[in-house]
């Protein structure tokens, strides 16, 4: 059985950012996923799997020449069928919070925020998107979050963690017009996970209702579920975990 369908059988599949909750649920379900050939798990410092259809890679999102590396070290043998990028900050220690008001803002932690959310991602596309498979449909996916839409934006708030969100979303739309031009069966989209209990989002969690939080393996089934249903003539998008179109 597969959750990935549509794509090429036997895929070879990327994961970054496989050391956090929602990333090691991603590489855990395609290990068992009987149409998937190769797994590529990619963080800073490579973890161990005993599972043989793993292969750990270090990929540092501050170093271009990691990131190239890491994209043809992935696609050495076959292209990628499936690239989703599951890093991101939004906390961290007393360093970095959500801001309640603009009174919080600090040009240091926004620059962090932006790099790990946005350039960082931003990098990743410039290197794997070429290296996806050309003859079939391919995704390219990053996880983005409701709160970096800008029409969806009734509360203010989180102001670094928004806008580096909204300017990952500008990068999957960018990405997937270029993209179209040379590989028209492709897909790239953003993601948005809902609220999900990682380390990420815990500290915020504490409200949310039961059924309204998700396991992390529960957001990466759904999350496939999309990709398996996405077509090309709707790259470029921003969806919801149950398929629903986000206003960008």
């Amino acid at each position: 059985m597969t959750l990935l369908s549509s794509l090429h059988p036997n895929s070879n599949v990327g994961i970054i950012g496989a050391s956090g909750g929602i990333g090691r649920a991603f590489v855990e379900l395609l290990v068992g996923d009987a149409g998937i050939r190769q797994v590529h798990a990619f963080c800073r410092t490579p973890l161990e799997w005993a599972e043989s259809k793993v292969v750990s890679h270090s990929l540092d999102l501050a170093n271009e020449e990691s990131i190239e590396a890491a994209a043809s070290a992935a696609a050495s043998e076959a292209p990628l069928d499936l690239v989703i990028v599951a890093t991101g900050i939004l906390h961290r220690g007393e360093g970095i919070r959500p801001e309640k008001s603009m009174r919080e803002l600090d040009s240091r932690s926004i620059a962090e925020v932006l790099a790990v959310n946005s350039i960082g991602p931003s990098l990743v596309a410039k290197h794997f998107l070429p290296k996806l498979r050309r003859d079939h449909k391919a995704a390219f996916a990053v996880l983005s979050a409701r709160v970096g839409s800008i029409g969806d934006n009734r509360l203010g708030g989180w102001t670094a963690y928004r806008m580096s969100k909204a300017a990952l979303n500008m990068l999957v739309k960018t990405m997937a017009i270029e993209q179209a031009r040379t590989a028209p069966d492709s897909v790239v989209v953003a993601l948005h996970p809902g609220t999900v209990s990682t380390e990420l989002s815990r500290p915020f969690t504490g409200r949310v209702p039961e059924s309204q939080l998700f396991r992390p393996r529960m957001s990466a089934t759904k999350l496939l579920g999309v990709l398996d249903r996405v077509s090309p003539d709707q790259t470029g998008g921003f969806f919801a975990y149950d398929g629903s179109r986000i206003d960008y």
